[in-house]
């Protein structure tokens, strides 16, 4: 795709951001009260702050969660991995196939708030582990909070990922990909917002959105 091309669909896809924002907000003003899930998410993603602001900063751990993204998104498109390289400097991957997907997947694809998921629930089905479900919420918090703030870290630099692909087509994708996360997460993990709910104030508000660039125009 031409970026000429991804400059237009970014501008046409700015709608669908601003929708999100106000749907955030609606599924988070409806998920306040679920008060044992935010406490302890909020307790690891302060837990993970006080971690980034003080101490080195685990860059192998990211740069590794970084590379293999682009490695599960190539397998998802049904491509190949041909070198893999991780240190913390920087990485790489040599891939058969690429898209803008792939490219952009590690800036909004959690990697290892989905492996803490998945750990959890393999564990829950076989042991049992509604007990520790507080300790999950609390690794999750702080899972996320690695996501955000070492992809903002590394953003700071140039990432020729987001010159590829060009910066407000990059943004606009990036963007729509950690808010829609949010948007399926939230209800799913708070319990107060049905899912389709989520996605359906999404499309609503997007649609609000639209009437009235209409009645601007």
């Amino acid at each position: 795709m031409l970026k000429w091309v991804k400059l237009v669909v970014a501008v046409l896809l700015l709608p669908l951001c601003i929708g999100a924002v106000k749907a955030l907000w609606l599924v988070l003003r409806a998920s306040g009260d679920a008060t044992n899930f935010w406490m302890a998410f909020l307790a690891g993603a302060a837990c993970w702050l006080v971690i980034f602001l003080l101490l080195p900063k685990p860059m192998l751990v990211y740069v590794f969660g970084h590379e293999l993204t682009h490695a599960l998104w190539t397998w998802l498109f049904g491509g190949k991995v041909k070198k893999f390289k991780a240190t913390a400097k920087g990485g790489h991957v040599i891939v058969t196939k690429n898209n803008f997907l792939i490219s952009l997947a590690p800036y909004f694809f959690p990697l290892y708030v989905i492996l803490v998921v998945l750990v959890y629930v393999g564990g829950h089905l076989i042991w049992n582990w509604q007990p520790y479900v507080l300790w999950f919420h609390l690794l999750l918090g702080a899972a996320y909070a690695f996501h955000l703030t070492l992809t903002a870290h590394i953003l700071k630099t140039e990432q020729s990922d987001i010159t590829q692909q060009g910066y407000l087509f990059s943004v606009v994708i990036i963007f729509l990909g950690n808010i829609g996360v949010l948007l399926v997460g939230v209800p799913l993990l708070a319990a107060k917002v049905g899912l389709l709910t989520s996605l359906e104030w999404w499309l609503q508000c997007t649609g609000d959105v639209l009437h009235r660039l209409r009645d601007v125009l």
